[in-house]
């Protein structure tokens, strides 16, 4: 099947644990084992996305970005650190652990905002592809984009040779890309005395800044901590505090080999856009079309601009499979809905399809690179989202045991969330104070501002949540130590009216044989329904449309069949809103009891009903019996 729940929490299920690390091994061949992960993860560090903000940064601003680079990769290394270890000792992804902590609405929340984040990196993904087959082969760039859905096919391929070939592949594009930019900046014989100041800090100005926060954004991407925590996973380990050392240690070391290699990379970019456009001149060269075109006259070899096209094109192709189990990771961990990663590829592909054939349609070639450094800005923003709760879950002591992190580990950790934090709503409020600036575009004025207002509320109660818990849990726990309290009132009023909330399934019967195991033959039931058809919501009581006459004819049924047993019943219908018309009903009829259906939902589902559950049970003072079914 293409969709289908699924009650295994095991992340990426078919190679988790598929790489045994626990056979002896001597030498390099025990490191080998652990290699591979961060390498997938670090083809994302290095992608098209990259090359826009990396060139803009280096054509505009010389040498004096390379400190941003740095700073984003000790970022990078800090926090993937982080998302491995919680990988390795919960054996949980960050999705299935935020799952886990915060309420459904919150989760749904960062469900959708990590789906964007992923169509953001696949929209640079796509635009990468295309712009390298261009440039190879002269292809017009909206074919190019056309071909990018192909690449379906090889990642369906690639899968079934197992995550070591699949690792292996990742890794040969990778050595492509830094070979080509290798040879790229030999070419360019950069001044390396302003290479070495570019790694000095230095201030930045309102549009260096915008670029950082690309940078950032490109470097630093929330969906490769999701990545990062499952892909740890599929390393078969030894349970025991021994094994789970040895498995830190190593893909801490597998973490700093493959995001410096990104590093360097990202940094070749910049210093040849430093040393062959700033140097000369061409203080405007802010695409990447742009910049093939002027390596051959300005480096004077024609395999410059092939090299760059070739590196272009392995850069897209190895960062858009990696995008694909990220999205994977992402579905799977907050919906627990399992889809073909074909199928999933190909979703996330048309998603990020569709705004670049229309950019691209409407504007024309012009405004590709634009596209692309807002992909990143868009990744750079979310990050706190993805970054907050990874350093809660590391550094809780309960789940994570002796190998939760630090005092030290944890304020730096923290000091770069804020960072992040600070620099992108620096940049966002920049952004849209010149929204504002000029009369008229109302519309994109109320959106910003309910915009701000729904990320305020998210961030203060993702962030702000987990401490509340914690802070709870310390005073029960003191509590728990107190007088043990005298049993002497255990008498319980049998309730007389039992309100039984029923949605015409097969466990209707169930539901009702629990509210008479309640009440027995002295007590009146009154069963309710909210019809939910369209001409309910808009004539309620009035509505008679077929499927209000059937559901009246059958809960009319249940009221006959129970009065032909001896009990006393009634019948309620309610209309459109199920939450307010359960709780209106029950306050009507005066009930002291209601009984409703718990159908243990996975994915949406879990959200609807769930919620429904909550709110019915907070908006009542009277006893709610959930009922499995």
């Amino acid at each position: 099947m293409a969709l289908q729940h699924f009650h295994n929490e095991q992340s990426l299920g078919d190679a988790h644990e598929s790489v045994d690390t626990t056979s002896p091994r001597k030498g390099w061949k025990r490191i080998l084992a652990y290699i591979g992960p961060a390498y997938l993860v670090s083809v994302g560090y290095m992608d098209p996305g990259n090359w826009a903000t990396d060139l803009q940064g280096g054509a505009k601003f010389g040498y004096r970005l390379i400190w941003v680079l740095l700073m984003s990769n000790l970022m990078a290394l800090l926090l993937q650190s982080l998302s491995a270890r919680l990988g390795i000792v919960r054996r949980k992804d960050l999705a299935q652990a935020n799952r886990e902590a915060y309420p459904p609405v919150v989760n749904f929340c960062l469900y959708v905002l990590a789906e964007i984040a992923i169509a953001a990196c696949d929209l640079a993904e796509v635009l990468g592809m295309a712009l390298g087959i261009h440039l190879l082969t002269g292809l017009p760039l909206v074919w190019g984009v056309a071909i990018t859905v192909l690449d379906t096919l090889l990642l369906l391929w690639l899968q079934n040779y197992g995550i070591r070939k699949l690792e292996a592949f990742i890794i040969a594009l990778v050595a492509i890309i830094g070979l080509s930019f290798l040879i790229e900046i030999f070419l360019a014989k950069p001044d390396f005395g302003e290479v070495v100041k570019g790694f000095a800090p230095s201030f930045l100005s309102d549009d260096a800044l915008y670029i950082a926060v690309g940078i950032i954004g490109a470097t630093v991407m929330p969906h490769n901590l999701y990545l990062h925590s499952a892909l740890v996973q599929t390393r078969k380990i030894k349970p025991d505090t021994e094994g789970i050392k040895k498995a830190i240690k190593y893909n801490n070391i597998d973490s700093a080999i493959a995001l410096n290699a990104a590093f360097f990379v990202n940094a070749a970019i910049l210093i040849l856009a430093a040393s062959v456009f700033f140097v000369t001149g061409n203080n405007n060269v802010a695409k990447i079309e742009d910049a093939h075109k002027l390596l051959q006259p300005l480096l004077g070899s024609k395999f410059a601009p092939l090299l760059f096209a070739i590196a272009l094109i392995a850069a897209g192709q190895s960062s858009t499979i990696t995008g694909t189990m990220a999205g994977q990771i992402v579905m799977e961990g907050y919906l627990k809905i399992r889809i073909n990663p074909w199928l999933r590829r190909l979703i996330t592909r048309l998603i990020a399809i569709i705004p670049t054939l229309f950019v691209i349609l409407i504007y024309g070639n012009n405004k590709v690179d634009a596209l692309l450094v807002l992909s990143q800005v868009i990744l750079s923003v979310q990050l706190g989202f993805a970054v907050i709760p990874l350093i809660h879950f590391v550094s809780d002591k309960k789940t994570m045991g002796e190998f939760a992190i630090k005092t030290g580990t944890k304020i730096l950790a923290w000091f770069v969330a804020a960072l992040l934090i600070f620099l992108n709503v620096k940049m966002v409020i920049e952004q849209s104070l010149l929204l504002f600036e000029n009369e008229g575009n109302v519309f994109w004025k109320i959106i910003v501002v309910i915009a701000a207002i729904l990320f305020s509320w998210l961030f203060l109660t993702m962030t702000l949540l987990p401490i509340i818990r914690k802070q709870h849990q310390k005073k029960q726990s003191l509590k728990i130590h107190g007088e043990i309290p005298s049993l002497q009132n255990l008498s319980i009023t049998p309730a007389k009216k039992i309100a039984v909330s029923l949605d015409f399934s097969l466990n209707d019967e169930k539901l009702i044989a629990y509210a008479i195991g309640q009440g027995s033959k002295h007590a009146t039931y009154i069963l309710l329904h909210i019809v939910e058809s369209v001409s309910a919501s808009f004539s309620g009581e009035q509505s008679d449309d077929e499927e209000t006459r059937i559901d009246k004819e059958r809960l009319q049924s249940y009221v006959e069949q129970l009065k032909g047993l001896g009990y006393n019943v009634q019948l309620q219908l309610g209309y459109t809103n199920r939450v307010k018309e359960i709780v209106r009903i029950v306050k009507e009829t005066k009930a002291e009891m209601l009984v409703m259906g718990a159908h243990r939902h996975s994915g949406v589902k879990d959200y609807l009903f769930g919620e429904t559950i909550e709110s019915v049970r907070h908006a009542l003072n009277i006893p709610v019996l959930i009922v499995n079914t």
